[in-house]
């Protein structure tokens, strides 16, 4: 007998434990509006922040943070804010991609197409991506404010404990 969607969230972790990371050249603690929406939205939420960081679009630094990430125990979910553009700095992408077990592509397309009715056809130059890094749900959107109310709100909330609850079957 096959399950259905509301049946597995009803089955799922209700605190999930997050690590937040913004990709940012010059963005400080106190400037960084992406990523304080993220932390705020997940903590009212009821979820947890048990790592926050602010990193350079650089491989060198991403990778070894991302890995850190996805062999510890006590993160669940990295949730990544910036990077995901097409300037020649952009390489979040890559670095996320490169690690990833299991892309979810349908987080990406779903998230354009939201984007897609607030910003038009300007959308396409997000290359918000996502998936599993082994059993380490991984997800990025793009800095700006508005942008990460609209993936939280919209699409990652909505089924974090859900995705959460795949990632560890």
């Amino acid at each position: 007998m096959s399950t259905t969607p509301d049946e597995h969230k009803a089955d799922a972790p209700v605190q999930i434990r997050c690590a937040v990371i913004t990709v940012s050249d010059t963005r400080t603690v106190e400037t960084d509006t992406g990523g304080a929406e993220v932390v705020r939205l997940l903590t009212e939420s009821g979820h947890v922040i048990v790592e926050r960081e602010i990193v350079p679009d650089e491989p060198g630094r991403m990778r070894p943070l991302l890995e850190s990430y996805r062999d510890n125990n006590r993160v669940d979910v990295v949730l990544m804010t910036g990077g995901t553009g097409i300037s020649s700095r952009d390489q979040t992408y890559e670095t996320v991609t490169a690690l990833i077990t299991k892309p979810l592509p349908g987080y990406g397309e779903l998230f354009r197409m939201l984007s897609h009715q607030e910003i038009g056809a300007a959308a396409m130059l997000s290359r918000a991506t996502g998936g599993l890094m082994h059993r380490t749900v991984l997800l990025t959107m793009p800095g700006s404010r508005a942008a990460v109310r609209l993936a939280m709100q919209r699409v990652i909330l909505p089924e974090l404990s859900h995705l959460v609850r795949e990632a560890r079957r």
